[in-house]
């Protein structure tokens, strides 16, 4: 299990504050449009931080705002080290974050699954456990 390491997860919640603040006032590349930093992950040795982003939009949309960050990462970088008071800023990797969509699509699946369970009329006797009517005993009278 590894270890938690107190000041990566203050620099990782730092850039995640400062990151959307810079993006939307100082990038100026249309391909990155209105996203959201879901999390910012900075290895131990505060050399690279990997920061998760959505978007709304389809798959080109997605392509689109990843290219534009990657080509404005160097920039972002040297704009965060004028606001954090590091000696070395982490290198910026974007990646796009999924799970927003994994969540959406797992909620579908359980809302279909309750529209289609209310479809269905329960049968009330099939319900009841075995032990609730037991079945009568035969009579020793034979």
């Amino acid at each position: 299990m590894p270890k938690d390491f107190p000041r990566a997860r203050r620099i990782a919640d730092q850039i995640q504050r400062e990151l959307p603040e810079l993006i939307r006032q100082e990038v100026k590349d249309p391909r990155v449009g209105m996203l959201t930093i879901t999390e910012v992950d900075v290895n131990r040795d505060m050399e690279f931080a990997k920061v998760y982003f959505t978007t709304l939009g389809g798959e080109p949309e997605h392509a689109a705002c990843l290219q534009g960050l990657q080509r404005a990462s160097g920039f972002l970088r040297s704009q965060l080290s004028h606001r954090m008071q590091l000696r070395v800023v982490p290198r910026l990797t974007f990646v796009y974050d999924r799970s927003v969509e994994h969540g959406m699509a797992l909620t579908q699946l359980i809302e279909t699954a309750i529209a289609e369970d209310a479809r269905h009329p329960h049968d009330e006797d099939s319900t009841q456990s075995p032990l609730e009517n037991p079945p009568a005993s035969p009579s020793r009278d034979a």
